[in-house]
């Protein structure tokens, strides 16, 4: 007597998933699992399978013949764990979409663009990560986010621009009276790599300025605090000057900032509605 197969309905999902993001490590990251314990969910199905069903494809997994006709039952098979889900109203099989904004954006449109997207999709889960410019678009790179804006020097490729925008001096009144009269001038700005402090460095140094860091520091609600103090002078957008800063006349000039929105190769459509939703919510706000 011969007992039926029973294939393993996690490690199913962590193989799909992995062939539509393109690695397995984009879908430990997707589904929440270690590296350790995706490579476990692979072992168990080629040996549910009898049967090798990957293969080393430079520092990847690449399906052999046995793998490919897996995977498109495995798709068939999950449709229809998820269609049964949803007609039991169990589950809601729609993930999750995740953004990334840098944190300049946070208190100025985030309620807006958030309150905007549940009115047209409310069943819908967004992870949201306010974050460091280079943090935002690593993530996107590895799979842990849908869709992100950030910060990039004008004119250099990948993305969709959505503004150009000037950057501008910003400090304390006490410092600026200060300004004029000191030799060096004290910056507060985040820790590197960041556009804006190299920004600042630059364009003090073009003009023949002296500086010093007064303060580094990865988190803007600290940079704000030590430039309110007076500990020095920063550069940031006029976008959202905070209460108690100004903007810095008469200081060497800066350039502009392009704004641009990313995506991850494979969205949904949940995700570009949100992708879209967010340039259309930045643009307005730069422009």
């Amino acid at each position: 007597m011969t007992h039926p197969l029973n294939f393993d309905m996690d490690a199913l999902r962590t193989m799909v998933v992995g062939v539509e993001l393109g690695g397995f490590a984009h879908a430990a990251t997707r589904l929440h699992r270690s590296p350790s314990a995706v490579s476990m969910q692979l072992r168990k199905l080629e040996s549910q399978a009898g049967q090798r069903l990957f293969k080393r494809r430079g520092r990847g997994l690449a399906l052999t013949d046995s793998g490919s006709v897996l995977l498109q039952y495995a798709r068939r098979v999950l449709a229809l764990n998820d269609e049964l889900g949803t007609a039991l109203g169990a589950v809601d099989t729609r993930a999750a979409v995740r953004v990334g904004i840098p944190q300049d954006f946070a208190d100025v449109m985030l309620q807006d663009l958030l309150t905007r997207y549940a009115n047209t999709r409310p069943h819908v889960q967004v992870e949201v990560k306010a974050g460091r410019n280079f943090e935002l678009v690593a993530d996107l790179e590895s799979g842990k986010l849908d869709a992100a804006v950030a910060f990039a020097v004008p004119g250099t490729n990948g993305g969709e621009r959505i503004a150009t925008i000037p950057a501008v001096w910003l400090g304390c009144t006490p410092m600026l009276r200060r300004y004029g009269v000191q030799s060096t001038v004290p910056l507060t700005v985040f820790d590197g790599p960041c556009l804006f402090r190299d920004m600042a460095i630059d364009s003090l140094s073009h003009a023949g300025v002296a500086w010093r860091l007064a303060m580094t520091t990865p988190s803007l609600a600290s940079l704000w605090c030590g430039t309110r103090a007076g500990l020095g002078v920063t550069v940031r957008t006029a976008l959202a000057v905070p209460r108690h800063l100004s903007v810095l006349a008469g200081a060497p000039a800066l350039g502009t900032i392009d704004v641009v929105l990313h995506r991850a190769a494979r969205c949904t459509d949940d995700a570009h509605a949100l992708a879209d939703l967010l340039r259309q919510t930045v643009a307005a706000r730069c422009g």
